[in-house]
């Protein structure tokens, strides 16, 4: 199959190329992440001339280099393909969280032997806040996530005649992962995404934790996918699973299994934000799937509630775009997200459509009394050729939100 391309994401390699840093690339598996590094940047650094000895790739997840998952063993196995010590070498090492002590490895690479290396990895241990101690300071996180809408339709649209809506109708039901856009039945798909989380993330999660009681794992987990968008705590998860056939459920174990979901980036945890009192609340945080096709696989294409989707759709562009989200708590009233980059802050509330008064006065309250200055945005689904609601208030259709990489600053 042929691979998707990933500007953004280039760009990003491209931007930390040769900067005395570790290139740290992130996300959920199956994300994309191996196909960025080993075949979209290589191609890159061919075509710019780096002749293909200087580029020394080691996929650690492959059982045929189950022996470099010894630290030692994998930096002798490169020193030794390092000909030429004069010229930079590029190390590509995918999946280096499956090698004990990999640190050492990579320090050494981009110390003593002149190489500029990259990295991937599929789980918080490769996460900045712990990645930069283990690299003295020295690296750099790439997050990868699945498709964005604006990739999808990229793809997409170069075989298919479809309308912008359409295409948003299949990215709704398909989600993002490279592979299943690729794949052409229902079936195929569905089968594809059970055993992604089956075979790849759950056991992930049950082989680093330890987890004894699978069954447990994946009740919470579906419980989560039917809940997105919504209002969770442990412990009104551990009441649910108790009426539910659980009865020796505990708030410890279901509070560790959601941690272990956001280390795997399975899912991402929200927080709460007081904006007029300016802290975090500790109660009542939301949680968003990292692809909206492993989650309504999960609930077997039910519950495709529109609205908490492309809540959840939102939530992830943000993020792609290097916005920092919260939930906005204004008095008693929340605004969907709070997202902030450097000096810019927007209120965003997402709503399937606002042509009803009432619906259209709840999500246009949940602004009330914010003075501040920044911009209140409405993210609906209604095409209307309006921008501008009373008090200044901006709405923004969907499709255009995703299209338009600067769109909340135009706006």
């Amino acid at each position: 199959m042929k691979y998707i391309d990933r500007p953004v994401f280039l760009e990003r390699l491209i931007k930390e190329k040769d900067r005395d840093i570790v290139k740290v690339i992130t996300g959920i598996r199956r994300s994309g992440k191996s196909v960025l590094l080993f075949e979209i940047f290589y191609q890159y650094l061919l075509n710019q001339g780096i002749e293909k000895e200087q580029i020394i790739k080691v996929d650690l997840e492959t059982y045929k280099n189950k022996q470099y998952r010894d630290a030692e063993k994998l930096y002798n196995h490169i020193v030794e393909r390092i000909k030429d010590k004069n010229k930079k070498h590029y190390v590509f090492l995918d999946e280096i969280q499956l090698v004990p002590q990999f640190e050492d490895v990579v320090n050494g690479l981009r110390i003593d032997e002149n190489c500029d290396v990259y990295v991937t990895g599929s789980n918080a241990q490769m996460l900045s806040k712990d990645i930069n101690t283990k690299f003295r300071g020295r690296s750099s996180e790439i997050r990868v996530y699945p498709l964005s809408f604006a990739e999808y339709k990229s793809y997409k649209g170069s075989f298919n005649n479809w309308d912008d809506r359409k295409m948003l109708n299949e990215y709704l039901m398909d989600g993002g992962l490279p592979y299943v856009v690729q794949l052409d039945s229902v079936e195929e798909k569905h089968r594809y995404l059970n055993d992604i989380c089956e075979l790849t993330l759950f056991r992930d999660i049950v082989d680093r934790y330890n987890v004894r009681n699978e069954n447990l794992l994946k009740a919470v987990f579906d419980l989560l996918c039917s809940q997105i968008g919504s209002y969770v705590s442990a412990n009104k998860i551990t009441n649910t699973l108790k009426s539910n056939g659980y009865p020796n459920v505990t708030s410890d174990t279901v509070g560790s299994y959601l941690e272990y979901f956001c280390d795997a980036f399975l899912m991402y945890k929200v927080q709460r934000y007081d904006i007029k009192g300016k802290a975090y609340l500790k109660t009542l945080n939301k949680y968003y799937v990292t692809d909206l096709g492993i989650r309504n696989s999960r609930l077997n294409f039910r519950q495709l509630e529109i609205t908490h989707s492309i809540e959840n759709l939102v939530y992830l562009e943000l993020l792609r775009r290097g916005y920092i989200v919260d939930i906005g708590k204004n008095d008693n009233k929340e605004i969907d997200f709070v997202a902030k980059s450097g000096s810019e802050t927007y209120y965003i509330q997402v709503s399937y459509t606002i042509v009803d008064k009432s619906t259209r006065q709840r999500e246009i309250d949940a602004f009330a009394k914010l003075d501040d200055g920044y911009k209140k945005i409405i993210i609906t689904m209604d095409d209307t050729p309006y921008t501008v609601l009373e008090n200044g208030y901006k709405v923004l259709n969907l499709i255009e939100f995703f299209n338009g990489e600067n769109i909340l600053k135009l706006i």
